[in-house]
């Protein structure tokens, strides 16, 4: 599972190693970029936890990089290291919401610490306090495994073999995301996104098929689902969809606007 990876993103060359290492001396994964460019390129990107970065780099910084993710709305937690700690650079990095500037050299503890700090910080933005993911699927093994994955995300989830089954549950009202199959016996993913809709309930719908036709496709999103995929889907595509609703919904709340 792509959980708890820590990337590391610094030009100079003993850092990453020394980085690296101590940090998988914690038990955690850990990634080495030498830099930004690097890293934004790289397919770790959405895999990251935390992210530990150089604040002086050739070509985009630390800072910039910062900015960059940001804009993005990628909110992977930073911890800055540096071997030049001018106030400047600290309280911009510390405004724009890093986690730790940290001086260059710091203690095991030190960085250990900060890490924990930043990963806590990590699953309470990813999760939250409502975001409870449903899976709709009659097949039984990609129930178990989607929410397993889901759960190995750090958000709450459950699982339902029917739209049927989820529209007389309890959890309808409070799921944040659904995840639903399009071919199902009984009523199907598209049919349940339909009275979902009839009944003014707008939760945002991820549709998942191993039969990805065109008409269904253009039918979910014409309906506004979120996303069609086709079965396997990756780790990370899943990840990226979900914060990217949560975070959606997350600014219309906060806009005044309903479910």
């Amino acid at each position: 599972m792509t959980r708890n990876l820590i990337s590391v993103v610094d030009d100079d060359e003993s850092i990453r190693r020394t980085t690296t290492l101590l940090i998988e001396s914690f038990g955690f994964r850990a990634a080495a970029f030498e830099s930004a460019e690097t890293f934004l390129g790289s397919g770790q990107l959405h895999h990251t936890s935390c992210l530990i970065v150089d604040v002086h780099m050739p070509g985009m910084d630390g800072l910039q990089l910062q900015s960059q993710l940001a804009a993005a709305g990628c909110r992977v937690p930073s911890i800055f290291i540096t071997a030049y700690d001018d106030k400047e650079s600290r309280r911009r990095a510390m405004q724009a919401g890093a986690v730790a500037f940290l001086g260059k050299p710091f203690s095991d503890q030190e960085l250990l610490r900060t890490i924990h700090s930043a990963l806590h910080e990590f699953r309470r933005e990813s999760a939250g306090a409502g975001n409870l993911i449903s899976v709709v699927d009659d097949d039984e093994s990609v129930r178990r495994t989607t929410t397993r994955l889901i759960e190995s995300f750090d958000f709450r989830t459950a699982a339902f073999e029917s739209a049927e089954t989820f529209l007389s549950s309890d959890q309808l009202h409070d799921t944040s995301c659904l995840i639903v199959d399009v071919r199902m016996p009984g009523m199907n993913g598209l049919q349940l996104q339909s009275q979902l809709a009839a009944a003014g309930c707008r939760i945002p719908v991820i549709f998942i098929t191993a039969y990805d036709d065109k008409e269904s496709r253009q039918r979910a999103i014409r309906a506004g689902a979120v996303a069609f995929l086709g079965k396997p889907f990756s780790d990370a595509q899943l990840l990226q969809i979900i914060r990217s609703v949560l975070r959606h919904e997350k600014g219309e709340n906060r806009n005044g606007s309903l479910l």
